[in-house]
């Protein structure tokens, strides 16, 4: 006993001299990298910050342009297929994913060993830069929300602990934004991002995401995804408000974002605590960040198992770009249970799986079908990607 007492305690303080010394982060690092040299089997380790800050930007591309601020989802069916991504959680699992926050919600029901989000723009990389500075900061769903929307959440507004999702809601509802809560809040968040992760962010880096954040503190509850400024306060609002999202129910009824329980959203946490959703800017059709991706994912043996795509691939179609995604998708890591996650918008031609009410489709396929069908020369355009062999819940 007393040998593996000090074996133990050796480990210990080797962890611990060994993190203070490598990342200089203080004692928040420090303690991230004891619980890693504790780690269960079979759970993969997280990420220094330095390996963290190398992965965004050896991956990243140069950034392109698209026509809309997303930020957040405008996808009301996004829980559609939440039940079958919970059915099968394989160990060393990866999840690919682009947009905003309706990643978090496929990551806690897939629950995934390490992450990877995609965008074409470099601003969704630093909104989910600001992202992953909240959840450091905020112990659980009620901080969460009052610190990205800059509500205040005291006294009578204060939720109790275990307080349901709708009544955190309710308060943040009679609380008002607080120009001096936004202040303070968005120094903690640079601070997270410049000093503890020590990410080179540009002047013009900091300046897009105080836009990101300010935009939350404007609208708060009401912010809805935008396409381009002339939509600001005048036709967006035919979108969702991340109220609604975030009380968007699943198939069964219930409620099934990441924020629903502290169980799902204490999972996104510690993926983010332990850097292990990593953000990059890059192109699905393009040459490096999804090779560079799928590189990593292969030397150190994680298989894909979730992809969301959202409906990019409507635009790879438009721009005769497919063909390289679907090459890039070749590259990866993948086994017979590894799905794409698709949004199909309901303007113009409605899907066979739409439920009524919803404006798009949320469809599965597996990966590796797609990649048959693919080669079999099936795929003329997108409606005839998304209408074939793909996989939707029956009830509806």
């Amino acid at each position: 006993m007393t040998r593996r007492f000090h074996s133990l305690r050796a480990v210990f303080w080797t962890a611990l001299l060994l993190a203070l010394a490598a990342s200089g982060l203080g004692i928040w690092s420090a303690a991230s990298s004891i619980r890693q040299a504790f780690v269960e089997p079979g759970k993969a380790r997280g990420l220094s910050a330095a390996e963290f800050s190398r992965l965004i930007q050896t991956m990243s591309e140069e950034e392109g342009y698209f026509l809309s601020d997303n930020f957040i989802s405008n996808e009301t069916a996004y829980l559609h297929v939440a039940g079958k991504l919970r059915a099968h959680r394989p160990p060393k699992g990866a999840y690919i994913g682009v947009g905003p926050e309706q990643n978090f919600t496929y990551i806690a029901q897939v629950r995934p060993s390490i992450a990877f989000i995609v965008d074409i723009r470099r601003q969704a990389v630093l909104q989910h830069l600001m992202y992953k500075a909240i959840f450091h900061l905020s112990e659980n769903r009620a901080q969460f929300l009052s610190l990205l929307l800059s509500r205040p959440l005291g006294g009578k507004d204060a939720p109790d602990e275990g307080a349901s999702l709708l009544s955190v809601l309710q308060g943040l509802e009679s609380s008002t934004p607080s120009e001096d809560f936004f202040r303070s809040n968005l120094a903690r968040i640079r601070k997270v991002l410049l000093e503890d992760l020590r990410l080179p962010l540009s002047l013009y880096d900091q300046e897009r995401l105080e836009y990101v954040y300010s935009a939350f503190r404007t609208e708060g509850l009401d912010i809805t995804y935008r396409m381009g400024a002339s939509y600001w306060g005048g036709g967006y609002r035919r979108f969702p408000a991340l109220r609604d999202l975030i009380m968007e129910t699943d198939l069964d009824g219930n409620l099934a974002s990441f924020l629903a329980c502290e169980e799902d959203y204490e999972f996104v946490r510690s993926m983010h605590l332990e850097n292990r959703i990593v953000p990059v800017v890059g192109d699905f059709a393009g040459s490096k960040a999804l090779a560079s991706v799928g590189e990593y994912l292969r030397k150190n043996g994680y298989t894909v198992r979730a992809f969301y795509t959202s409906n990019v691939e409507q635009y790879l179609f438009r721009n005769d770009v497919f063909p390289a995604f679907a090459e890039n998708i070749r590259r990866l890591p993948i086994d017979g249970d590894g799905v794409f996650i698709r949004s199909v918008s309901a303007r113009g031609q409605s899907h066979p799986a739409r439920v009524a009410g919803h404006r798009n489709s949320t469809l599965l396929q597996k990966i590796s079908v797609f990649l048959e069908d693919f080669d079999r020369g099936l795929y003329g355009d997108y409606w005839s990607m998304v209408t074939t062999h793909y996989i939707t819940d029956p009830r509806p």
